[in-house]
């Protein structure tokens, strides 16, 4: 059965409740599974947790696989299993005892061999005490292995694939070394990236380099058969800087008291005041729509921008924050009127759940 492509805020979200999620659901269901049988006890315990705590992160990114037509559950499949190998490496790095650059390096090739299929799996945790995880990982890796394999156009997404992974590779192993050396790697890092990054600070580049829904975005369309090197580089743009950095920087903002707590590095807390925030997450938001003009499927990438401003500004964690209020009211007034019927979903939805964030 194919799936067509959303271009209202209903037909989204009645796609999204009737199909995506139950699929995201049963493949994280199997992944869980997984990572139950996982013999060392800490590596069990951050894989659990990752599936447990960020479950959301699956469920967004399957939105993508509305793009993929007949091969819409296969999307699914390449989707969480990637997003969960992000997310388990993410808590091995912030919950880790280790400090090591090239611990955190060698765990992230596990993203690079997922992008390679003809890459083989290695042992990811050679630089760490603890290692037994029942292929674990291997697995994840080669699942979305198989998927690209059977690309017929995989050549002509791959290049953009492994420049997105790259810069979150080193995201990843810069916010996570010691405390003292975080920023410097973090500035320096972003000095050698400044003409991918105009008119960006050194936080919005990282943060523009800490998402994934480029990725999906690509994978999608071309196992819709649909992709073009024309296309290809059209997503590249519209993806990164602007959609990325708006997604990253909106998860951080409602993160913010939890990360203060918790020491974590918070790319919102670098701005000079709320104001110059806001006028920042205003600019992205201005930038995304504009250049998902030039994508097939414009609606649809709108309606992207427009579910992320919603949704993370929905979340009650948002209670919490000075001026939150305030930025809310900017934000979905800026994003356009779907915001507003994705925020007041989202906020149905923690009512009649009783989460509270």
């Amino acid at each position: 059965m194919t799936m067509r492509v959303p271009i209202t805020a209903l037909t989204l979200m009645n796609s999204v409740y009737r199909k995506i999620f139950p699929a995201v659901n049963q493949e994280l269901t199997h992944w869980k599974n997984r990572a139950e049988q996982i013999p060392d006890e800490e590596l069990r315990k951050q894989a659990l947790a990752s599936i447990e705590t960020k479950r959301f992160h699956c469920q967004g990114g399957g939105v993508y696989a509305l793009l993929a037509g007949y091969e819409w559950r296969e999307a699914i499949r390449f989707i969480v299993a990637y997003q969960t190998i992000s997310d388990y490496l993410d808590n091995l790095c912030d919950r880790s005892t280790s400090m090591d650059p090239a611990d955190f390096r060698l765990l992230h090739d596990a993203m690079i061999d997922a992008l390679k299929p003809g890459n083989t799996i290695k042992n990811y945790y050679a630089l760490r005490d603890v290692q037994l995880d029942g292929e674990y990982l291997a697995d994840l890796v080669r699942t979305c292995q198989k998927t690209l394999r059977n690309l017929d156009d995989y050549s002509i997404i791959q290049g953009y694939l492994l420049k997105l992974e790259a810069m979150y590779g080193d995201l990843q192993v810069h916010k996570h070394v010691k405390v003292e050396e975080r920023i410097p790697r973090l500035t320096n890092w972003y000095d050698r990236h400044t003409e991918e990054s105009p008119g960006l600070s050194w936080y919005e580049f990282s943060a523009a380099a800490g998402s994934t829904l480029g990725v999906f975005c690509m994978v999608s369309y071309t196992m819709n058969g649909k992709m073009t090197a024309d296309l290809a580089e059209k997503i590249y743009q519209s993806y990164f800087p602007y959609m990325q950095a708006l997604h990253i920087l909106l998860d951080y903002y409602i993160d913010q008291h939890e990360d203060m707590v918790e020491a974590d590095l918070n790319f919102c807390s670098y701005y000079p005041d709320q104001d110059v925030m806001k006028e920042r997450l205003t600019y992205f938001i201005g930038q995304v729509n504009k250049h998902v003009q030039v994508l097939p499927n414009q609606s649809f990438h709108e309606m992207i921008h427009q579910g992320l401003v919603g949704l993370y500004l929905g979340d009650p964690k948002v209670k919490e924050i000075d001026g939150g209020a305030e930025m809310t009211r900017e934000l979905l007034r800026t994003s356009g009127y779907r915001s507003r019927f994705f925020h007041w979903n989202t906020r149905m939805y923690y009512k009649i759940s009783g989460k509270t964030g």
